[in-house]
């Protein structure tokens, strides 16, 4: 869900799972905290058109879609812990999960102890640092720390970060179009990372590569709200 207030979210699922030939979806998120007074025709969104959304309306619409069996669980993306407080202090179903960046170079330390305190599993989106798109960057693979430990462990750099995640217990959500290297994304369940790679990782410097202002204006009140 995101993007424009609707006042039937119930139906506006309704004739998604229609359009997309489903009885019902797995999972069903809020895609970020915030919503656009119209449709958005150019990036950045000029920050006059962007707002927080009402999590109380909203949440208590996706809570509707599950009870009405439109989707077996609700969720968010892009939630800090402050915004996850705001659902839980008056969600009947609470969030199962909460799909975030995090990488090695963006690790959530704080945000993903936060959700397994809370029962809300993390979903890592941007695993690779989102290589190859307008917003993302090569950082990851020009990180050293991480070409050592790849080459020493006799792996690519996308493995050592796929593993890194898992092994921080949230799921991965990694894209690709090349054969060979949709295989080795999926060839990291069978070796680990040890305590001393884990703790080269763990002293990296961190920058975000995904923020709200990749995509909207600057904004000091949006930002102070989220």
């Amino acid at each position: 869900m995101n993007s424009l207030s609707l006042p039937n979210y119930g139906a506006l699922m309704l004739s998604q799972t229609w359009n997309l030939q489903l009885e019902y979806l797995d999972l069903y998120l809020i895609h970020w905290p915030l919503k656009f007074s119209k449709e958005v025709s150019r990036f950045p969104v000029p920050k006059e058109e962007v707002s927080v959304i009402d999590i109380k309306t909203v949440w208590s619409a996706m809570e509707e879609c599950q009870l009405l069996g439109l989707t077996k669980a609700i969720g968010v993306s892009n939630f800090s812990s402050r915004k996850l407080e705001e659902i839980l202090s008056l969600a009947k179903i609470p969030p199962a999960v909460n799909q975030v960046e995090m990488n090695p170079l963006w690790q959530q330390k704080e945000l993903n102890e936060y959700c397994k305190a809370k029962g809300i599993h993390v979903s890592a989106h941007s695993p690779l640092g989102s290589k190859g798109t307008l917003w993302g960057d090569n950082r990851i693979f020009d990180c050293h720390a991480l070409k050592e430990i790849a080459e020493a462990k006799g792996k690519t750099i996308a493995q050592i970060c796929l593993r890194w995640v898992y092994e921080q217990g949230a799921s991965v959500i990694a894209k690709s179009f090349n054969k060979k290297r949709m295989e080795e994304n999926l060839e990291i369940f069978d070796w680990s990372l040890s305590v001393e790679e884990l703790e080269e990782i763990r002293v990296l410097p961190q920058c975000k590569i995904i923020s709200i202002g990749t995509f909207i204006e600057p904004s000091a009140e949006l930002e102070a709200q989220l």
